[in-house]
């Protein structure tokens, strides 16, 4: 029987290839920028998101071509995500030195570049979603894919909980916020990615909450878990520097919580993320799998 590990590795080299083949190559005037690109997504990255993504499609179609139609919108995710860390890495947000072991896309490219790095990572995926890479996926389904990746990465998302998240440097918040925080910071990326996996994938209207549903308990999970090893794990673990949170006095579980209390928090959004599932048969184990995974990680 595959494991879960297995599973992961496998989709991980899918995944890489894909991506691989959609950018652009290194080439002509705009080679360094590409480079400072490509740098960054290919450095390492367990590529949960663009996972999810074709773990939630499988999950509810029968077509045996559903991974294929599914991948642009999979790499998308991850163009995304990776421009997210290239812009949290500078100084004026966690000014972090290491990324998965390797120095950050500024220290090797410096600050600009790893800027607009950023900024063509992030537009190269809207590019993807409207393009080629997803042609064989109807127009209405490709728009309302775009539209939810659009709104889960912006300003009351990803972008937005990242602003929230500098704003409470250094403050004293109450729960309700630093919920607020985590669930537009992690969250909503990765609730999308598993939305848009069931969208690409033809989820009804039932199967489709409940995914998200889903998406929502595992985006939960997944923030309260980094919160966790950034107090517990060291920096060769991670590949990021360890207690990055306590520097910069980010408000966290462990903060609030303390560490075991936190493990059970983190253990009861799995849960539920599981029992989100009930609807679903064997196909769904990919993701009741990977709740589990997510909160017994080391990085």
């Amino acid at each position: 029987m595959e494991t879960i590990r297995d599973y992961l590795v496998q989709r991980r080299a899918k995944v890489e290839s894909a991506l691989d083949r959609l950018l652009p190559r290194p080439e002509g005037d705009f080679s360094r920028h590409i480079e400072a690109m490509r740098y960054s997504l290919f450095v390492g990255g367990k590529r949960v998101r663009p996972i999810l993504c074709l773990a939630a499609a499988e999950c509810v179609s029968n077509d045996p071509d559903v991974e294929q139609r599914v991948m642009g919108v999979a790499c998308a995710l991850e163009c995304i995500h990776t421009y997210s860390l290239i812009h949290d890495d500078l100084p004026a947000m966690d000014d972090d030195d290491l990324r998965r072991g390797k120095p950050t896309c500024h220290k090797k490219f410096g600050e600009a570049e790893a800027i607009l790095a950023g900024d063509g990572l992030l537009t190269l995926a809207f590019d993807l979603l409207a393009g080629e890479a997803t042609a064989a996926l109807p127009d209405p389904v490709r728009l309302q894919i775009i539209r939810t990746i659009a709104r889960a990465a912006g300003s009351m998302g990803m972008v937005g909980g990242q602003s929230l998240d500098i704003d409470a440097e250094g403050r004293r918040i109450d729960f309700d916020a630093l919920r607020t925080i985590h669930r537009a910071k992690t969250g909503a990326l990765i609730t999308a990615a598993v939305e848009t996996g069931a969208l690409a994938g033809g989820a009804d209207d039932h199967r489709l909450q409940a995914l998200v549903n889903y998406g929502q308990a595992i985006g939960l999970a997944f923030q309260i878990v980094d919160d966790l090893l950034d107090v517990t794990a060291t920096t060769e673990e991670l590949g990021k520097p360890a207690g990055s949170d306590t520097r910069h006095n980010k408000a966290t579980y462990p903060a609030f919580f303390g560490v075991e209390r936190t493990r059970e928090m983190a253990a009861k959004a799995a849960a539920e993320a599981e029992e989100a599932l009930a609807p679903f048969d064997d196909r769904a184990e990919p993701l009741r799998s990977l709740a589990r995974y997510i909160v017994e990680r080391s990085r």
